[in-house]
């Protein structure tokens, strides 16, 4: 799949080298303020401008299960690049890429790093292998605790597998990086449903002492517009996961019914907009148009996603509403109603796909008792225990329980819940062991 070849290439090693020779090792460095899981960018950079890749590596690794992931995904204009010193000249470090560098630098040496410790203080049960699941299974199993992850898709990595496409996060990288964890002696269960295969209950009476609820928000999120129920409106996430599975090999072309010389409009101004308008550029499309409720300033994309999309042949709409959709034969479209600053036109189109988010399933929580959810499905969690729900011993992080965020956003979540569930398993296993048994 040509077309889906990674956009962004990788520093080679003497780049690499002289990139990080250019940091200022602040002393009090705004990259690492601006950095979600605090991660300690100038002393890993520090490392690799010596060429210490195993100690660069291992000071990452002490805070990202994911670096390969985040060193690609991460928007880093907001976070640490934009917080470095040097920005305010326009020559911030490319701390991504770096971070990027350092941890393909080190798969491919197959470097091993982790002395595995005993799984002796627990057993802890996460549903869901995205970024938050994935998370909670490294930091756990790298203190002792036995995990497993119950994932319902056949294959481990949720959204970071099936919702970023593959030029802007390959695969193989998403592979190579769950194997890692695989490797901590995390177990995976693939193809395994929670609230059907099995209920929240089932898992407790297994012997685990503690859950994590990891699923993230799949479920799109549907705009009142008339027509919005034809076939040819697509959703963002399930369209990026059928091209996911048909780069894949596992369905045929045929069943992402998106391409050569259609006219395609995508709803929405956040990354996932990007993602999807980009990716039916790839699949062949002719005319692939953003249409956006507000002004370019206000659009939650990163600017350099933007920017990319713009470059490739997106064309955008400002100021734009879908008001109608008139459906055509099959699932192809006749042609969007479009108000742009108050004044309506009909623009041919044969698909369209909507990228305004997306909502919790329900599907956990109704098979079981004493989860509560809020008004819009999202699971309630505590602050003490941080991310533990209404029910005791069921914890919960990530898009499930919040707004949507970043990977980075999720997995700083789930490092909080991880300490959390720690401290709790080592709490109850306590007070059991200094009970008189009756």
């Amino acid at each position: 799949m040509e077309q889906f070849k990674e956009v962004s290439q990788n520093y080679t090693l003497p780049e690499a080298i002289r990139e990080a020779q250019r940091c200022l090792k602040c002393k009090v460095p705004g990259c690492k303020k601006g950095c979600p899981i605090a991660n300690d960018i100038p002393d890993w950079i520090a490392e690799l401008a010596k060429g210490n890749f195993g100690n660069a590596i291992e000071i990452i690794r002490s805070r990202s299960n994911l670096p390969a992931v985040c060193g690609r995904v991460c928007a880093h204009e907001r976070q640490c690049e934009g917080n470095c010193a040097l920005s305010k000249v326009g020559k911030h470090i490319n701390i991504g890429k770096l971070e990027r560098f350092v941890a393909d630098f080190d798969s491919e040496a197959g470097l091993n790093h982790d002395n595995i410790p005993e799984k002796t203080k627990g057993s802890v049960a996460v549903i869901g292998s995205g970024p938050a699941g994935l998370t909670i299974a490294g930091d756990l199993a790298r203190k002792g605790f036995n995990v497993e992850i119950f994932e319902m898709e056949q294959e481990a990595g949720g959204v970071l597998l099936y919702g970023i496409p593959e030029y802007r996060l390959p695969k193989e990288v998403v592979r190579r990086e769950i194997r890692k964890i695989e490797a901590l002696g995390v177990k995976f269960h693939l193809g395994f449903t929670i609230g059907e295969d099995a209920t929240i209950d089932d898992l407790f009476a297994k012997g685990f002492d503690a859950i994590f609820i990891g699923t993230g928000a799949g479920l799109p999120k549907k705009l009142p517009i008339e027509g919005m129920d034809h076939p040819g409106v697509k959703q963002a996430l399930p369209f990026l996961r059928r091209v996911q599975l048909w780069n894949s090999g596992h369905i045929d072309r045929s069943e992402v019914p998106v391409g050569d010389g259609d006219v395609v409009y995508v709803i929405g101004g956040g990354n996932t907009a990007m993602d999807s308008a980009r990716t039916a550029l790839r699949l062949g499309c002719r005319k692939v148009v953003v249409a956006y409720r507000k002004t370019i300033n206000e659009m939650r994309a990163l600017r350099s996603e933007y920017e990319d999309a713009v470059k490739e042949g997106v064309e955008f709409m400002w100021n734009s509403n879908v008001v109608k959709v008139n459906g055509g034969e099959g699932n192809r479209l006749q042609s969007l109603i479009i108000d742009t600053d108050g004044v309506q036109k009909e623009y041919p189109a044969d698909h369209l796909i909507g990228a305004v988010g997306n909502a919790p399933a329900a599907r956990i929580v109704s098979t079981t008792k004493g989860i509560d959810v809020d008004s819009k499905g999202y699971v309630l969690i505590r602050e003490m225990p941080y991310g533990m729900t209404t029910r005791v011993g069921v914890f919960a992080g990530g898009d499930v329980s919040a707004q949507p965020a970043t990977v980075v956003h999720a997995m700083r979540d789930a490092k909080k819940v991880a300490e959390a569930i720690e401290q709790y398993v080592s709490a109850i296993k306590l007070i059991a062991a200094i009970t008189p048994a009756e």
